[in-house]
């Protein structure tokens, strides 16, 4: 078996433990390998070369078959400044799920919008809604989906998106079925009537009519 495969196992183990189990059936210190001096920092300003880095990153993924949970681990070391910056955004938009019960459409649409445009400039604002349309998941994601054939614009994407949350939450918003509030409050009615004397007379103890 080649040095670097590992047996599949029918039990998915945690990243933690696989990298243990890594570091350990290859004989390699965790220390060793953790060094930072032997990886490249990338800081993303001035003249840098990512090529050079991204080379580095795969010449020493090749030559210690460092797996790719590790690597991924190590970026927020790696990477300074306004790359370090890159990253935790990058980061914190693929985190963000959109919550219909907590977040506010609008705004949680426009800060998404607003950091994926200071991240990706180049991009277009249909790529960009596609990429915040996925945050959506399942049933809202394939309802905005199927309103659009062919355009893909900003407005029309929050109109759509504002008019499925505000219909979902209407037709959630009865928990029971109306016609038992009108019951109830044509019993409570009923409940509050006084209710009719009854007079005796004092001969023969009888009720009347």
């Amino acid at each position: 078996m080649p040095r670097h495969s590992t047996p599949l196992t029918e039990e998915k183990l945690s990243v933690k433990e696989s990298l243990t189990h890594f570091l350990a059936e290859n004989g390699i210190s965790a220390i060793d390998i953790l060094k930072l001096e032997e990886w490249l920092t990338f800081s993303g300003e001035g003249a840098y070369n990512h090529i050079e880095f991204i080379r580095t990153i795969d010449m020493l993924k090749e030559n210690s078959h460092i797996p790719d949970e590790l690597i991924v681990g190590k970026l927020n070391s790696l990477f300074t400044r306004t790359a370090k910056k890159w990253f935790k955004m990058e980061n914190a938009f693929e985190s963000a799920i959109f919550n219909a019960e907590k977040d506010k459409p609008l705004t949680w649409f426009f800060r998404k919008k607003d950091r994926l445009s200071a991240l990706h400039p180049d991009v277009s604002d249909t790529m960009i809604n596609m990429k915040i349309l996925i945050k959506c998941k399942g049933v809202l994601e394939n309802a905005i989906k199927c309103r659009f054939v062919e355009t893909f614009s900003t407005e029309k994407y929050i109109n759509a998106r504002e008019d499925i949350i505000i219909r979902k939450r209407s037709s959630t918003a009865w928990t029971r079925n109306p016609m038992e509030s009108i019951i109830i409050q044509k019993t409570s009615k009923e409940d509050r009537r006084p209710e009719r004397p009854i007079f005796k007379l004092h001969k023969c103890r009888s009720t009347s009519n």
